[in-house]
């Protein structure tokens, strides 16, 4: 599991350490690693470390003297250093001190020789976008194609957010320290390591579902089991104007695991077609059993929809509601006022300003929270990170490698796997997170088939990539 911490949990976390060992040792531990990190970075790409040229670029404070840190301790190794000071009478004068004495030469721009830049503009307690003399420095090195290593975040975003009100750094790496942070997820930090420094840290704000994770929650027969002791998952969607919702959310469910899928609605014919194994009737009154029931994708929102949805909700089992689900839910909250079991509500943007009567913004977290503390309910906000909040309680956040599942019917697909973990009986906050990791590996092994390079995908090639993710894990 990898857990993100705030940044104000990062510095009281910090403040004992600060205080038990000699100044400065805390930063040159940091920035050790850091180095560390660099040193790697250049073997990659250019196939070596001494004789190769990196430039600090360095803003006040202890952002700016990790960097510094970093750049006489690659000095070591046999790599030109140099530095561009921001503001040159507030460096951090021990870690300049040690650049010098290390060899490292400070200059008015980056060389355009550099084979990497490191960017020490500013660390956590930053906020707002680069200041004009920094973005000008950087959009350089862009145009120059240099690549960059963020010193804990890409100066410029924002550490709760991950947002960008204006200009920032684009990182190629970035080196954090302690304990993950929310931009670390949610922001443009491109690939993102972790130095260990030794703080004892409090409870995360969020976490995120790793490999390992999913594995030990996703459903496996064991040798007593059956197919209904594994989940019968009912699905309520599709119309005759949208049947192919029908078939992408049953055909995930089916893919999900090995349970029983029944579909109820006015697509039995489109479904069964594709997927014989499922049990289909006309109406919800006539599926039988399930553990749980899928709501929504194509449904439509006319009175037929109101009543698979209704109908739902008047059950005692997990439900998740998306889509044409959700618009009937907006416009009529109150079908949550009393119920009691699991409900996933799986909201777009739009989706989502229609509940809540406003767009997420920027803050996704805070934005998710409130809307499952409002209807009681957990929340899957979906994006390419996708937050999930439940009421009161955690928070998950999964960030796909790739925007493949930015797709027509992926939603679908999704809602499908959802409600089969949740037949299953995982926890409403751990079925869509484990969901949404599988769903984001699908949709990027759908883009590599047959491959080697990445191309245009779809919902249905998405569905049938889910036992490949699967089989990976």
């Amino acid at each position: 599991m990898r857990h993100y911490y705030s940044a104000d949990a990062i510095r009281d976390a910090e403040a004992p350490l600060l205080q038990r060992l000699p100044d400065g040792a805390l930063m040159r531990r940091a920035a050790h690693g850091l180095a560390t990190a660099i040193a790697r970075e250049l073997a990659l790409r250019t196939g070596g470390v001494a004789g190769r040229r990196v430039c600090a670029v360095v803003g006040s404070g202890d952002n700016g003297g990790d960097a510094l840190w970093a750049a006489a301790f690659l000095r070591r190794r046999g790599v030109a250093a140099t530095a561009v000071l921001l503001t040159p009478d507030r460096a951090h004068r021990a870690g300049l001190a040690a650049f010098r004495r290390a060899g490292g030469q400070v200059v008015e721009q980056v060389p355009p020789t550099t084979d990497l830049v490191i960017d020490g503009v500013v660390g956590i307690s930053g906020s707002g976008p680069l200041r004009p003399g920094a973005a000008e420095v950087f959009a350089a090195v862009d145009a120059a194609g240099i690549p960059v290593v963020a010193v804990d975040l890409p100066s410029g975003l924002d550490v709760a957010t991950g947002a960008a009100d204006g200009a920032h750094v684009r990182a190629a790496l970035t080196v954090t320290f302690g304990g993950y942070k929310p931009v670390h997820a949610l922001g443009d930090c491109g690939r993102v390591e972790l130095v260990h420094i030794g703080l004892e840290l409090p409870d995360a704000v969020a976490a995120g579902f790793e490999a390992g994770d999913v594995l030990a929650r996703w459903p496996v027969p064991g040798p007593r089991d059956d197919k209904y002791t594994q989940g019968v998952t009912g699905i309520l969607a599709g119309s005759s104007t949208y049947p192919g919702a029908a078939v992408l959310c049953t055909g995930a469910a089916v893919a999900a695991t090995s349970g029983m899928v029944r579909y109820a609605g006015t697509a039995g014919q489109q479904v069964l077609a594709l997927w014989p194994e499922v049990i289909a009737t006309p109406t919800a009154q006539e599926a039988g059993r399930v553990q749980a029931w899928v709501v929504g994708p194509g449904l439509g929102t006319d009175s037929a929809g109101a009543a698979a949805l209704v109908f739902a909700l008047d059950q005692d089992l997990p439900v998740i509601v998306d889509a044409d689900g959700l618009t009937i839910l907006a416009a009529h909250p109150d079908l949550l006022a009393d119920r009691r079991a699991p409900t996933v509500l799986t909201p777009h943007a739009g989706e989502f300003a229609r509940l809540a009567g406003s767009p997420p913004g920027d803050d996704r977290i805070a934005a998710t929270r409130r809307l499952a503390d409002q209807f009681g309910a957990t929340v899957l906000l979906k994006g390419n990170v996708t937050v999930i909040a439940e009421p009161g309680g955690a928070v998950y956040l999964n960030r796909a490698d790739e925007s493949w599942a930015a797709t027509a019917g992926s939603g679908d697909v999704l809602s499908g796997m959802i409600g089969a973990l949740l037949a299953a009986g995982l926890p409403p906050g751990e079925a869509a997170a484990a969901a949404a990791f599988v769903h984001a590996r699908a949709a990027g092994a759908s883009a590599l088939d047959p491959g080697p390079h990445p191309a245009p995908t779809s919902a249905s090639r998405i569905l049938a990539h889910i036992r490949t993710a699967l089989a990976q894990l």
